[in-house]
C-alpha cells in the first residue's frame, strides 16, 4: 500500500514566486484612474439604412440595416452583427454586407445603432 498523505494537518503556506523581486526601481503608478476621452456620444457620421421585410420568411418579420461603411472590413462587419444580436436579445445574421436581425423591433434598432454613434434612416 501507498503511504497516505494526511489532509487535516496545518500545511505551510505556498512560497510566492514574487517575492524575491527587487521593485524599488518601478515607477510609481497613476494615482488617480483617468477618464474616457470620449465621454460624450459621437457624432453621427456614417448613415445605416434600415427596412422591414416579411417576403419568403414565411410570415415572419426581419429588420435589414443595410447601407453599412465600406471601411468596415468582414470581421469587423460579424462582431457588429454579434453585438446587435446580444445587446437586442434576437437572433440574426450578417447576409453579405447587410445585418438581418429577427422580429419586428425596428425602434430598438434604431436606438442601438444610434447609441453606436450611426445616423440611421428608415422604420
Amino acid at each position: 500500500m501507498s503511504k497516505k498523505i494526511p489532509v487535516s494537518a496545518p500545511q505551510q503556506p505556498l512560497q510566492s514566486p514574487f517575492s524575491a523581486l527587487d521593485i524599488s526601481g518601478l515607477p510609481e503608478g497613476p494615482s488617480t484612474p483617468e477618464e474616457p476621452r470620449d465621454a460624450k456620444p459621437r457624432k453621427a457620421s456614417h448613415r445605416v439604412v434600415l427596412r422591414r421585410e416579411k417576403s419568403n420568411r414565411g410570415g415572419k418579420t426581419v429588420i435589414v440595416v443595410s447601407q453599412l461603411p465600406t471601411h468596415l472590413s468582414p470581421p469587423e462587419l460579424e462582431n457588429l452583427c454579434r453585438d446587435a444580436r446580444k445587446g437586442l436579445g434576437c437572433g440574426g445574421s450578417l447576409q453579405g454586407r447587410e445585418i438581418e436581425l429577427q422580429g419586428d423591433q425596428a425602434d430598438r434598432v434604431r436606438s442601438f445603432f444610434e447609441k453606436l454613434g450611426y445616423q440611421v434612416v428608415g422604420p
